[in-house]
């Protein structure tokens, strides 16, 4: 998967999503953003939130169960210190409808353990490497 994410001046940034879908972003005013965008940290929480949520939908139909309602919470806590990294998140899903809770708990399970590849991105070893202008950088 391959994404291109363009500089609009400032601090604001935009990008056309491999599916064809417009992204921007932006700083808050007080760090030198003019607030045109989402936070790149937002959008992180968000991402979890959209790939479980996209999981437990699927899993539910899968049986035969349909949710008349169905809304996701995420909750970030960040650290101090630069990188102010996420150190707690708490996702809290709102259901309505007759969805036997042992169902819905089993389709949570399912996402967080195996398939929502967001958060277990955020749990793992991933391997950066970097470059400019298609170079390797040998020395960080």
């Amino acid at each position: 998967m391959l994404t291109k994410i363009n500089w609009d001046g400032d601090m604001a940034f935009s990008s056309t999503t491999p599916s064809g879908h417009q992204i921007k972003m932006d700083a808050a005013e007080e760090v030198g953003g003019q607030n045109t965008g989402a936070r790149p940290t937002e959008l992180l929480l968000n991402a979890v939130a959209g790939c479980t949520g996209i999981d437990i939908i699927s899993i539910l139909h899968k049986m035969r169960l349909n949710p008349t309602s169905f809304s996701i919470e995420v909750d970030g806590n960040r650290a101090e210190d630069h990188p102010k990294r996420f150190t707690k998140i708490n996702v809290n899903y709102v259901f309505e409808g007759d969805l036997p809770e042992s169902k819905v708990i089993r389709a949570i399970q399912l996402s967080k353990d195996k398939y929502c590849s967001v958060a277990h991105s955020l749990n793992s070893t991933i391997t950066a490497s970097y470059s400019i202008n298609n170079s390797p950088i040998k020395k960080l």
